[in-house]
C-alpha cells in the first residue's frame, strides 16, 4: 500500500471520528440573535428556548441570562434562579473568577464551575473588536438542567457589545462543547481532500 493511501485512510478515519463526536451533540439549538446589549443598568434579559429578550424581566417570561453594566471595563452578568449561571475560571487570560471567554473546545456541562459575577478585559481574557465565547446553563421548560455556549461580539471597549448567538442541547443534562474545535474542521477538510484526491 502506497504511504499516500495510508495517509488518506488515517485522514478518513480521524474525521469520521470528529463527526461522530459532533453527533453525539446533535440536539443543538442556535439562535442567531445579533442582539445589542446596551451600555446601562438593565442591559438585556434574555430566554434561551423562546428567543425573547427585553430590557425589564418583567417583559420577558422565564429568562435565563441578564448581561448588563455600565462600564467600559467589564460586563455584569445576572442569571435567574439555580441551577443557573454562567462560566467561571479559566478564561483565555488565565485562571480567574470572572464570567471567563472561553476557547474553542471547552466542554461546558456539570463539572464547570458556573456563577453570576463580571466578565473583564483583564480578568477574564475577554478580547476586544473580537467575538467572545462563553458557557452557560439554564433551567429549562422541561424542569431540566440546559448547558449552552454563546458569542458575545465585543468592539472597542467592553461597552460596546452584541450577542450574536446562543447555542444549546435540547436534552437536559449533556454536555455541550463551545465552538468547533479548530482541529476537528481541519480534519473534515483534510478528509474531503482526499476524497477528491481518490476520485481523480
Amino acid at each position: 500500500m502506497r504511504i499516500s493511501n495510508r495517509f488518506e485512510k488515517h485522514i478518513v478515519a480521524a474525521a469520521t471520528v470528529a463527526m461522530t463526536a459532533a453527533a453525539a451533540n446533535a440536539a443543538l439549538v442556535t439562535w442567531n440573535a445579533n442582539l445589542v446589549i446596551p451600555n446601562n443598568i438593565d442591559g438585556q434579559y434574555i430566554n434561551v428556548e423562546t428567543q425573547v429578550a427585553g430590557s425589564a424581566a418583567g417583559n420577558v417570561a422565564g429568562w435565563d441570562l441578564n448581561p448588563y453594566g455600565t462600564s467600559t471595563t467589564a460586563m455584569s452578568w445576572f442569571a435567574a434562579a439555580a441551577p443557573s449561571g454562567c462560566v467561571m475560571g479559566l478564561g483565555q487570560g488565565g485562571a480567574t473568577a470572572a464570567v471567563a471567554s472561553l476557547s474553542g473546545g471547552t466542554l461546558v456541562s456539570s463539572a464547570s464551575t458556573f456563577g453570576n459575577t463580571a466578565s473583564s478585559v483583564t480578568a477574564g481574557g475577554w478580547m476586544l473588536n473580537a467575538a467572545n465565547y462563553f458557557g452557560f446553563r439554564f433551567v429549562g421548560a422541561d424542569a431540566g438542567t440546559h448547558y449552552g455556549w454563546g458569542i458575545m461580539t465585543v468592539g472597542a471597549t467592553m461597552g460596546v457589545r452584541t450577542l450574536t448567538s446562543v447555542t444549546f442541547e435540547t436534552t437536559a443534562g449533556a454536555s455541550v462543547t463551545v465552538a468547533p474545535a479548530p482541529g476537528a474542521l481541519a480534519l473534515l477538510g483534510l478528509a474531503g481532500f482526499a476524497a477528491r484526491r481518490r476520485r481523480s
